[in-house]
């Protein structure tokens, strides 16, 4: 299958937060509480893919706070963090999302990663990922994790099924 059909059969995007909704940095305050740089053009390319009818999930490794909040004001309905088994969580997703998992992308950028990649049915990988999560994705995005490879692939995806056109619509109106 071409990568344009791929990206066409999307009918729910998961994602790993660090290192692809970030930049890969944890800063942790005096309290030990941690502090995550969300990028803003990510949330919009997540909020257009949704508004299209694209579900979108979370699976991470890591518990904040922060993470919360901004699952939260994006309205992302499925999240699942402080994950060990990544391949476990996929199973949840299916559950309560009632996609299949053929019908899933995943983007990730390391090791962690690759149990839940070699299970859906497109397998994305962020520029500055690990040389075997790019060696398993069919995907590579060309920004890195953090800086937009998010809204890379939420624009691959809507143009892939036709919907750019009508997602951006409400913008030049």
């Amino acid at each position: 299958m071409k990568e344009k059909e791929k990206l066409a059969s999307v009918d729910l995007l998961i994602m790993d937060v660090d290192g692809v909704l970030t930049q890969g940095e944890v800063i942790y305050q005096d309290d030990g509480s941690q502090i995550k740089n969300f990028n803003v053009k990510d949330g919009l390319g997540l909020r257009l893919l949704m508004d299209a009818g694209i579900q979108t999930a979370i699976v991470t490794g890591r518990s904040a706070g922060a993470l919360e909040a901004r699952v939260k004001n994006l309205g992302i309905p499925f999240l699942f963090h402080g994950v060990s088994d990544k391949a476990a969580a996929l199973a949840k997703v299916i559950d309560q999302s009632g996609v299949p998992a053929h019908r899933m992308a995943f983007i990730g950028d390391d090791l962690p990663d690759l149990p839940i990649m070699r299970r859906v049915g497109l397998s994305i990988a962020v520029a500055d990922a690990a040389a075997e999560v790019k060696e398993l994705a069919a995907i590579t995005t060309t920004h890195p994790g953090g800086k937009g490879a998010v809204r890379e692939t939420c624009e691959a995806i809507l143009k892939a099924k036709g919907l750019w056109a009508e997602a951006i619509e409400r913008f030049l109106a």
